[in-house]
């Protein structure tokens, strides 16, 4: 039978809202997580290397991915990109409007496997 999902649990953080649709905490489920995150122009996180593949659309605006090289990889409204589980990346969001975009994790995202560097 199909599940359907009314409203995605909210995760306000400062300068991003994800709105996790399936996950870890808002479905229970492990293999994925599908979330849609909107993050405010000037946004940053810090650096990462997930133990997940990352897949992301998109929706409007502009995400900026850095790798651990110093390349950019700047990602506009219609785009996607992927970034496979053991790369070293930063996301942000540095140009007006921000960004609103889908990021789907296999498995799902959980802050032990983002591996964070300490901000």
């Amino acid at each position: 039978m199909p599940q359907k999902i009314n409203q995605p649990d909210l995760f306000p953080q400062q300068g991003i809202t994800i709105a996790e649709f399936f996950g870890r905490i808002s479905s229970g489920e492990t293999g994925i997580s599908i979330c849609r995150i909107t993050s405010g122009a000037g946004w940053s996180e810090p650096r990462q290397r997930p133990d997940f593949d990352e897949y992301t659309i998109l929706l409007n605006g502009s995400l900026h991915l850095t790798a651990e090289d110093g390349a950019t990889t700047v990602v506009r409204a219609g785009e996607a990109v992927f970034v496979p589980k053991g790369e070293s990346v930063r996301y942000s969001s540095p140009e007006e409007p921000g960004a609103d975009y889908i990021a789907v994790c296999v498995p799902a995202f959980s802050m032990d496997l983002a591996n964070r560097d300490p901000e």
